[in-house]
């Protein structure tokens, strides 16, 4: 007996039934190779290459079929399929032009994708991934086949103009879609501006996204314009709303009889701030006074934030929008307006202040032997520069020399208490730029950190730790909801890549066979000063777990604190603030807290910490750019930093300033990437660049929108 499809012809049993279910295998073959795309009866006729009649007729039923299963969906006039069980959710890491990663939360390894299987997806996008079959090596190749969520929609980038479109090349460099613009969507943009666009249309798999030009930031290379766009680019605010300023206008100035009457009164004793030669705001002071005893009394007091910053208004939502202040090569985008940050919270000389205190009981041996903290009022007598206090330290002459080099005396023990316990030291070199005054770099300077800094290092660290301790101190045993600084233990494996590369340098360790902290504290001992210690302490770095904020009472093990918080910066650190709200909470009752709405926020502040850094490491990376592109043409000294398959990394010794030197570039030989043992191999001389070879390159290329330095190896 026949029956009929929804065309209503007759479909007979023997090779009718044959043909159907070929139409049928095709057209799920179709949707499963084109998941996330939609297909009209006449596009899968075309797509399957279907020509007679009868399997023509045949294809509505069998989509109808399809569509009962849950296997596909109707649109309109259209079909598209739906999910496959076995997808996978994830976000784009696209690290080059040809393919890019999904990084899948609890998947050991991420997802290996060609750029042609992004599906349009682009660099922080969440996607839909399925894995294909047969991919040989430690990760699985997969295909994208939905878009989810856009991480973002506006893009700085750089105007390209024709008579009729412009392109706008996007500045960062893990995008690699420019974007097509309108005439008259450009807002009368010049060529080679920099600019923001909103895209309008994400395009397709053969066409660029369709944007408009929001705002004009000024012409590529400008100080101004390039900083401005570093800033669009990560989300970084220009300016505070006037609603903020007002509100920050509006808070009085005048400390009352009444407040200081709640505190702890550290007026009369000695009190002083040291900070660095151009910082506006002082966020911690040092207080000494000598005890009968002949034990000090030593107070941390930190600016009281969160005694002017409250809940529920519009300067707590900003700051904790913020999280942080950024610090760009030329300017400090600040957390806080700067009637807070400058004036009343900063505890400038010669005037009542408003603090926050950890106050310690400390022996002449460096022993803490009794602990206070909560609020108090002081007055600084003093403002000391890193470079004032060092003078003291080392000429033992000027106004509170004593103080100074007594607290710099039991910093030096609580230091080497630290490293007696585990801790490590790291000692980054860090570098900033000599500038005009219209921003252009005119030299690199490095930063050296004397024992002035480290002495207020060292305070800093024991009221952070000690404030932590104090929670942990549990009434009946119930955890005390807190915000943590933690630091995981580094991954063994992590360690012993590192180790191969320390061994490029001569240096040998052996994790497995003795304490990781006590051999990473004799390695930077032994490169300090050595053309290898930034690329060391910076891979050192690299191969340790990240800090974050929790409210997990965690350890901190490069500090080697079982217990850490961040009480000392809340002019410039939302947690802090967090912080003090909570150890005030806790000094005045026991009543429980909601534990994950502060883990929520602790979530927060690490990612807004994690843009704050990209978006610094970017600002010197411009200025790096701008500075190399002054000496084109010139050698200099350096050592390989990296090794990839497209090109070596070179450090240059003097300036610290990156670049890389393509393969393509090296005419000697045809070289191939040796990915296990960090090098490039030539093919005919067998000449071998390692990771930590020293070299000398000259630089051939800059680009400042892309913020790159192209290099080549050199002789002379």
């Amino acid at each position: 007996m026949s029956k009929k499809n929804k065309s209503g012809n007759p479909v007979k049993s023997g090779k009718a039934e044959l043909k159907l279910n070929s139409v049928k295998t095709s057209i799920k073959e179709l949707f499963a190779a084109e998941q996330g795309v939609a297909f009209t009866v006449s596009q899968i006729i075309k797509k399957l290459g279907i020509r007679d009649k009868i399997s023509k007729d045949m294809i509505p039923d069998v989509l109808f079929t399809l569509e009962r299963q849950g296997k596909i969906k109707q649109q309109r006039n259209s079909f598209i399929s739906l999910q496959n069980d076995d997808d996978i959710i994830g976000t784009i890491d696209h690290v080059n032009p040809k393919f890019g990663y999904i990084v899948v939360p609890g998947m050991e390894n991420d997802i290996w994708v060609k750029t042609e299987d992004l599906r349009g997806g682009i660099d922080g996008d969440q996607v839909r991934v399925t894995l294909k079959s047969g991919r040989s090596g430690a990760r699985p190749e997969g295909k994208v086949v939905e878009v989810i969520s856009r991480s973002k929609t506006e893009f700085v980038g750089r105007v390209q103009l024709s008579a009729k479109f412009a392109f706008v090349i996007p500045d960062s460099r893990k995008i690699y879609n420019d974007f097509f613009v309108y005439p008259e969507k450009t807002k009368n943009a010049r060529d080679n501006d920099k600019v923001i666009v909103r895209v309008k249309d994400w395009g397709g798999r053969d066409k660029s996204p369709t944007a408009e030009v929001i705002d004009i930031l000024g012409a590529a290379g400008e100080n101004e314009a390039e900083i401005h766009s570093i800033m669009a680019e990560f989300g970084l605010p220009f300016s505070f709303e006037e609603s903020v300023e007002k509100a920050a206008a509006d808070i009085s100035e005048v400390i009352s009889e009444s407040e200081i009457k709640k505190r702890r009164d550290f007026r009369d004793i000695t009190t002083f701030t040291i900070d660095p030669a151009d910082a506006k705001d002082f966020d911690d002071a040092l207080s000494l006074k000598t005890l009968q005893n002949g034990n000090y009394e030593i107070g941390v007091h930190i600016a009281d934030v969160t005694h002017y910053v409250v809940p529920d208004t519009i300067l707590e939502e900003e700051a904790y929008n913020r999280a942080t202040s950024v610090y760009l090569v030329d300017r400090t985008i600040p957390m806080l307006p700067e009637k807070l940050s400058n004036n009343l919270c900063s505890l400038r000389p010669n005037e009542d202040k408003l603090t926050f205190s950890a106050v310690f009981e400390i022996t002449p041996q460096a022993k803490v032997v009794n602990e206070w903290f909560g609020r108090t009022v002081i007055h600084s007598d003093r403002r000391f520069t890193y470079e004032e206090a060092q003078e003291r330290i080392e000429t033992g002459e000027g106004d509170f020399v004593d103080e100074i080099n007594l607290l710099n005396g039991l910093a030096h023990q609580l230091k080497k208490a630290r490293f007696d316990n585990g801790a490590i030291n790291f000692e980054t070199v860090e570098v900033k730029f000599k500038l005009d005054e219209k921003g252009k770099p005119l030299g690199v300077i490095t930063k050296v950190r004397k024992d002035a800094h480290k002495l207020i290092e060292e305070f800093m660290l024991l009221a952070n730790k000690k404030v932590a301790e104090s929670i942990n101190k549990k009434k009946g045993g119930a955890e005390r909801v807190f915000v943590y600084r933690t630091h995981d233990n580094p991954d063994p494996e992590k360690l012993e890549n590192f180790a191969g590369f320390a061994v490029r340098f001569g240096h040998k360790l052996q994790f497995d066979r003795g304490s990781v902290s006590g051999q990473l504290n004799q390695l930077m001992s032994d490169i300090e000063g050595k053309p290898e210690q930034n690329v060391l302490e910076s891979l050192a770095i690299r191969s340790m777990a990240k800090a974050k904020y929790t409210t997990d009472p965690k350890g901190h093990f490069g500090l080697a604190f079982d217990y850490y918080s961040h009480f000392t910066s809340p002019i410039r650190r939302y947690p802090d603030m967090m912080v003090h709200r909570l150890l005030q909470h806790h000094l005045d009752s026991d009543k429980p807290l909601n534990k994950e709405k502060y883990e929520e926020q602790c979530v927060h502040a690490s990612e807004r910490e994690k843009r704050a850094a990209e978006a610094e490491r970017a600002s010197i990376k411009f200025k790096q750019v701008e500075f190399m592109s002054s000496v084109l043409g010139q050698s200099f000294n350096g050592i390989v930093t990296g090794v990839t398959e497209w090109g070596v990394f070179v450090e240059i010794t003097e300036t610290k300033c990156e670049g890389m030197v393509r393969i393509t570039d090296i005419d000697d030989d045809h070289y191939e990437f040796d990915e296990k043992n960090y090098r490039i191999v030539g093919r005919n001389n067998k000449k071998m660049i390692s990771l930590g070879d020293k070299t000398r390159v000259k630089i051939i290329r800059t680009d400042i929108n892309r913020r790159t330095i192209d290099l080549e190896f050199s002789t002379e």
